[in-house]
């Protein structure tokens, strides 16, 4: 990985960045997920069972030798919404508590950069890209797919897209948050040739691969979903475009800046 040495904040821009500065959109999930967790804890273990046959996504739902009708609750429509309301489902504490910190880091950038609407819908398709690959990977399978992971990887992949577009790590100071932002983006071909870029997502495919495929996270979660992980990282990196308000940066990067 390439490394850059960044000089001094001054104490001035210091003061004017907000110690908390969250995208309202951000606020409203989090605080959506808290209560929908509470609100399971709060259920008896059939009610919680109920909700899970209702909103979690299940991939033998789809497969009509193995469900028929009535089994699960929900019909066609929740054929249509388990694609994305899973993600708004959590294991325990632990697994709720990572995601959200996950999803402050990840998502507030993009967030910042797509606004509400535009998040909201990256949001939605990454987790239902997740659930794709899931369910192309363990067909037949019984057990439901809980958590926010997929779409937060997709968030992920998009804020690579464009917080490598400065010099160095730039756009982690506290005064270049705003400004790397609001920076273009530059073409995915461009993207991958940064040693940072290929760095990080080397380690993030390493990881998912040594945790998902020997390492459990708990009675209550299960084994980690790493397939869907994949599904929302790809479906991330290369629906950016589709998503970005900013107009792509089409010239070739100065020499030493980002690329």
């Amino acid at each position: 990985m390439s490394t850059a040495v960044l000089d001094p904040v001054h104490p001035a821009a210091l003061k004017r960045q907000p110690l908390f500065n969250v995208p309202a959109v951000i606020t409203a999930l989090a605080a959506l997920m808290l209560v929908i967790h509470g609100v399971r804890a709060l259920m008896s273990q059939d009610a919680d069972i109920e909700t899970l046959a209702l909103f979690a996504f299940i991939p033998a739902r789809y497969d009509p030798s193995i469900i028929t009708d009535g089994v699960l609750p929900g019909g066609t429509g929740a054929d249509i919404w388990t694609f994305v309301t899973y993600a708004l489902l959590h294991g325990d504490i632990t697994h709720i508590g990572v995601n959200l910190l996950w999803m402050l880091a990840f998502g507030s950038p993009v967030a910042r950069r797509f606004g509400t609407l535009r998040f909201l819908a990256f949001f939605a398709i990454t987790a239902a890209a997740g659930a794709a690959a899931h369910l192309v990977t363990h067909p037949n399978e019984l057990v439901p797919m809980i958590g926010a992971s997929a779409a937060i990887s997709g968030c992920m992949a998009a804020a690579i897209r464009f917080v490598f577009a400065t010099h160095g790590f730039e756009g982690l100071r506290p005064d270049g948050f705003e400004a790397v932002v609001r920076r273009p983006a530059a073409p995915l071909s461009v993207v991958l040739r940064d040693r940072r870029v290929i760095g990080f997502v080397a380690v993030w495919f390493v990881i998912n691969l040594a945790f998902g495929l020997g390492a459990p996270v708990g009675a209550e979660t299960g084994t980690i979903a790493w397939q869907a992980h994949i599904g929302g990282f790809l479906a991330g990196l290369l629906l950016f475009p589709l998503f970005d308000p900013v107009a792509r940066r089409t010239e070739p990067f100065p020499r030493g800046e980002g690329y």
